[in-house]
């Protein structure tokens, strides 16, 4: 292959990768969200999962200065939502989220978008937190951790 052929194929993966990462926003990383603190919990937009007028974002995730670990934010549909101390619940290390699974690097525990333990070493659940909906806000309630 020519130094020209190498460009142009080089140029037309670069374009492909752009277009494909705007119309796959699932695969985009990931979303964080600003979360204004309130007495007993958390208040995000519901904005934040949105772009312009469809659904942009399965989750978002807040971090808090008062909170050791982020919180990872599903969006179930149907207006239900899920929220998820992001902390392993085998040893206690952070975890990533990718799509509907939250892994732990340190030993490669995995739970589902509702905190369900789904690869070992972890066998408990991850910490939920009730979740309401009030004026187009989400409320995490910080007091009740299951």
């Amino acid at each position: 292959m020519d130094r020209k052929d190498f460009l142009r194929t080089s140029c037309i993966a670069c374009m492909g990768m752009a277009v494909g990462a705007s119309i796959l926003p699932g695969c985009a990383g990931a979303k964080y969200a600003k979360a204004a603190r309130e007495e007993n919990g958390l208040l995000v937009d519901l904005s934040t999962f949105t772009s312009g007028k469809r659904s942009a974002h399965r989750y978002v995730i807040v971090r808090d200065e008062l909170l050791q670990y982020p919180v990872c934010i599903y969006d179930l549909g149907g207006g239900q939502y899920s929220a998820l101390l992001m902390q392993c619940s085998h040893q206690g290390a952070e975890l990533t989220v990718s799509g509907d699974q939250l892994t732990c690097s340190a030993h490669g525990s995995s739970f589902d978008k509702m905190g369900k333990a789904t690869h070992k070493p972890a066998s408990k659940p991850l910490r939920t937190f009730p979740v309401t909906v009030t004026r187009g806000k989400l409320f995490i309630d910080l007091r009740k951790q299951t």
